[in-house]
């Protein structure tokens, strides 16, 4: 039990500092090299080479288990690719204090499952306090950052769905693939490096490579290098992590890990090396107050979760 509780303390520990890391060196690394279907495949191939590393722990359990967790490539593809997206139009809060509301999302999706979960009064509240936080932060925003915003939508309606489907893949409770951890992995990123490459050859980024290559100073070497390796890191660690903790206990983790990015966004100088303004006061506070209110919403769900639990067990025992 020692063991176990360690690795998930291990696991969330290690997607929290990727996940932070992904966005802060992924807005570096689009800033610097803006050719984003390019710059998704070099970190994908670069992740589908650090499994093939590891290939003693690759394990597939048949080829029905490879097939079915290959469903879940576009939507992670996808992902990707609109985050980086949303990080070259906008600044980094205003897709955190946005993907915040993914959870009203995937309660809608939810509420089609056979046994939908009981929604209580503590989790309208929170919902309602994190619409009025995003509100309050998009009263501030400067135009520029609005082109941003139907990217980070997109963004958040595949992140949901990946989020689903690889749950449903994953959970001991639902029906796991027999695909060892590096295997997942590889397989992901192995089929989004072709999506995204044949993405870059139709958008003629291509034939702008060696132009941008030669305008990188060595510091954006450095920004792309890092954002290949906390990708390769947030591929794995995002799998690992799903596997030990509940879907809420996952939501809960991802939105306290958004402070960290606002507190990098709250200082002046990061803001302009990033090409957007210090954050206001008032986005300050929407934030936060959007974030807490996802931090009140996972804990409210958690505590519905734990009422309806009884319900499931069987009436005679097996």
């Amino acid at each position: 039990m020692v063991g176990v509780h360690m690795q998930t303390w291990i696991a969330m520990c290690c997607f929290a500092c990727c996940s932070v890391g992904m966005l802060v060196f992924n807005k570096m690394a689009v800033s610097a090299f803006p050719l984003q279907c390019t710059l998704v495949s070099l970190q994908m191939a670069f992740t589908v080479v650090a499994m093939l590393v590891f290939f003693p722990t690759l394990h597939f359990g048949s080829m029905r288990d490879v097939l079915r967790w290959s469903m879940v490539a576009p939507f992670f593809t996808g992902m990707l690719l609109t985050s980086i997206l949303s990080l070259k139009h906008a600044p980094m809060s205003l897709l955190v204090v946005f993907r915040v509301l993914s959870p009203l999302l995937s309660l809608f999706c939810e509420r089609l499952f056979p046994n939908p979960l009981h929604v209580s009064k503590w989790m309208m509240l929170s919902v309602c306090a994190m619409v009025a936080g995003t509100t309050l932060y998009a009263r501030d925003m400067s135009k520029s950052d609005m082109s941003g915003i139907p990217w980070i939508c997109v963004n958040m309606i595949i992140a949901v769905a990946d989020r689903l489907i690889q749950r449903v893949m994953l959970a001991k409770d639902q029906c796991p693939v027999d695909i060892s951890l590096t295997g997942i992995t590889l397989i992901s990123n192995l089929w989004g490096t072709i999506f995204v490459t044949l993405a870059a050859a139709i958008t003629g980024e291509f034939a702008m490579v060696p132009s941008t290559v030669a305008a990188l100073t060595s510091m954006d070497k450095v920004w792309i290098f890092l954002s290949c390796v906390v990708g390769a890191g947030i591929s794995f660690c995002g799998v690992w992590t799903q596997k030990l903790i509940s879907a809420t206990s996952f939501l809960v983790m991802v939105n306290v890990n958004k402070f960290a990015i606002i507190l990098a966004e709250c200082s002046h100088t990061l803001s302009v090396a990033m090409g957007h303004k210090a954050l206001t006061p008032t986005q300050i506070f929407a934030a936060l107050i959007t974030i807490l209110a996802g931090v009140g919403y996972g804990k409210a769900r958690e505590a519905c979760e734990h009422v309806q639990e009884p319900e499931k067990k069987p009436i005679m025992p097996k």
